[in-house]
């Protein structure tokens, strides 16, 4: 499915301190590693999220965060964030701003995720092997949704703890 993907594995603070497969990543090691999250805003203060490509190995089929992906061994957090975003959504052009970093842990996986949003009002190209599909929601739609399964939940968390704030302020 994937060819061998080393990852940088980081202490809280996000420095590195070893590197490891994605596999070992992934297998419930809770080696602590990181990634990029990118939310996008309308003009009309709506929230772009992805709905995830059934192939994938976390998650598959929920509707997530705009751009998320791992940052890779020798990969700064800025070009994780660049290259993940012209990958999944064709986005080049782009001012990122930085909210916070957190640690998420599941059930198979502990990650160091760097949260950032954008304003953006260009044309965004789902990548059809990364996403199935992508479309803006309204802040009403997401909380209407938040608790019925469709949400990964990372992306539930970083909503009601990370993104919410923001998007009340938008509403202000």
């Amino acid at each position: 499915m994937h060819k061998e993907e080393w990852f940088p594995l980081v202490d809280e603070a996000g420095l590195q301190v070893g590197k490891a497969l994605r596999q070992e990543c992934h297998n419930g090691s809770m080696l602590l590693h990181p990634v990029v999250h990118l939310h996008i805003f309308n003009s009309a203060g709506e929230l772009y999220l992805q709905k995830r490509s059934a192939n994938k190995d976390i998650q598959p089929g929920k509707w997530d965060t705009a751009v998320g992906g791992h940052i890779n061994l020798d990969e700064t957090v800025q070009e994780a964030l660049s290259r993940e975003a012209s990958e999944e959504l064709g986005m080049d052009a782009f001012i990122p701003v930085f909210i916070s970093s957190y640690i998420f842990e599941s059930d198979i996986e502990k990650e160091l995720v760097y949260t950032y949003y954008t304003n953006y009002n260009g044309m965004l190209t789902p990548d059809k092997e990364e996403l199935e599909t992508g479309k803006f929601w309204t802040f009403r739609d997401i909380n209407n949704h938040l608790d019925k399964g469709i949400f990964t939940p990372n992306f539930v968390y970083e909503f009601r703890k990370v993104i919410l704030p923001i998007l009340l302020s938008k509403q202000t």
